[in-house]
Order: structure tokens, then C-alpha cells, then sequence
């Protein structure tokens, strides 16, 4: 446990650095026309170090003999696996299809799968959400989100 702590710790501490810096870089601070690009990433990056570094000063400190215990069991990472191995799916879906075809796929086989509701529930939700955020985003805030590799909307004219 002592172990992955310290870890995950030093992680987090080098992405929340990471990521203040290059905020910095971009402006962090009050413009005269509001916050710079980077002022609330900045933050939000100092917060992840402070409380990574906090986390690792505890995991250094904590001298117990078996370190905490065991960090995780199996049957404790099952869940998780059956939640993080989907979504680097998504992931790769939302690279090679967009964003919007690969969300509703997302949306539904998870409906299915972990809530127990009929395909054509599933598919009525995960289709009915994405045409929303289509319209909220393309249409009315004129924003483009990616629409893939392949960009299969586009293709069927949307």
C-alpha cells in the first residue's frame, strides 16, 4: 500500500507541475478582460501538487510494518477493470468515430451492461443525448467537436 502510495503521489505531483507551468506559460493571471487562458488550469494544477505532495510526506512518514496493507485484491479491482477497460474504448472510439457516435455507443452498451435495461432503451438514450449535445454544440454554440478519423457523421451529411 506504502508502495503505490508513494507512486502515485510522485504522478500526480508531476502532472499537477506539469501542469501549472504550461498554464503559466499560456497566462495566469487577471487580464483586463477577465482571467487568461491559463489562470484557472494553473490552480487547479497547483491544487493536484499540493495535495500530492501532502499524500507523499504522509506515505514517507508512515513507518507501520506492513505498510498499510495489501493495496488491492482482486476482487476489488474487478469493478474498476470493469469500468477503465470500456472507456479506453470509448477512447479509442471517440479517435477513430467522434465523439458524438462513439458517446452514444458508450452510453448504451454501459445502460445495458452495468444498468440492465433493454437495447432499445439504451439506444434511445445514448442516440436522444448525443443528438442534444450535437445540437447544443454544433449548431447552437457553433463550437466543433472531433469528429474522428473517419468522421462518419460527415459522411452521412450531419
Amino acid at each position: 500500500m506504502r508502495a503505490a502510495e508513494i507512486v502515485v503521489a510522485v504522478a500526480m505531483l508531476a502532472f499537477g507541475l506539469i501542469m501549472a507551468f504550461d498554464s503559466y506559460r499560456l497566462g495566469a493571471r487577471w487580464g483586463t478582460d477577465g482571467p487568461q487562458s491559463g489562470y484557472f488550469p494553473f490552480y487547479i494544477g497547483v491544487i493536484i501538487a499540493a495535495a500530492s505532495l501532502i499524500t507523499l510526506v504522509q506515505a514517507l512518514r508512515d513507518r507501520s510494518e506492513d505498510g498499510g496493507g495489501t493495496f488491492v485484491e482482486f476482487k476489488n479491482i474487478r469493478p474498476v477493470m470493469a469500468v477503465l477497460i470500456p472507456a479506453a474504448f470509448y477512447v479509442l472510439g471517440v479517435q477513430l468515430a467522434g465523439i458524438y457516435l462513439a458517446s452514444a455507443v458508450y452510453i448504451a452498451v454501459f445502460m445495458v451492461w452495468l444498468g440492465k435495461y433493454s437495447w432499445l432503451k439504451s439506444a434511445l438514450v445514448g442516440i436522444a443525448v448525443n443528438v442534444s449535445l450535437y445540437l447544443m454544440f454544433e449548431v447552437w454554440f457553433k463550437v466543433q467537436l472531433f469528429k474522428g478519423s473517419y468522421d462518419l457523421l460527415g459522411r452521412v451529411g450531419l
